[in-house]
C-alpha cells in the first residue's frame, strides 16, 4: 500500500512542479535568473519534470522515471545549496523522501 502511495505522490509531485517551472510563476523566473540560469530554464525543467511524472506512472518505464526525477532533484538541491537559499530545501527534501520510498519498493 505504502509503495502505490508514494509512487502516486511522486508522479503528482512532478506534474504539480511543472506548475511552477513550466507555467513559470514570476517568483520562480525570479529564482532562476538569480541562480544564473537563462530564461528558458523553466521550460526545459517542467518538460524534465513532466516526463519523469509520465515515467514514473507507467510500470514499464518507472525506474526509468525515478531515476530522472532523483537526477532533477539532485540538480535542484546543488543548486539551492550552492546559492545559499535555503528555504527552497523543505519541498526538495519531501521529494527526496518520496523518491527514495519509491525507488526501494519498485
Amino acid at each position: 500500500m505504502m509503495h502505490a502511495i508514494s509512487i502516486w505522490l511522486l508522479a503528482a509531485g512532478f506534474f504539480g512542479a511543472v506548475v511552477f517551472n513550466a507555467i513559470s510563476t514570476s517568483a520562480t523566473q525570479s529564482d532562476f535568473a538569480r541562480w544564473g540560469y537563462p530564461i528558458w530554464w523553466g521550460i526545459l525543467t517542467g518538460g524534465l519534470e513532466i516526463i519523469s511524472a509520465v515515467l514514473i506512472a507507467l510500470p514499464v518505464s518507472r525506474i526509468v522515471g525515478i531515476a530522472l526525477g532523483a537526477a532533477i532533484i539532485v540538480a535542484a538541491v546543488f543548486t539551492v545549496l550552492r546559492h545559499r537559499d535555503f528555504s527552497h530545501l523543505v519541498p526538495l527534501g519531501v521529494f527526496v523522501v518520496l523518491i527514495a520510498l519509491a525507488a526501494t519498493s519498485s
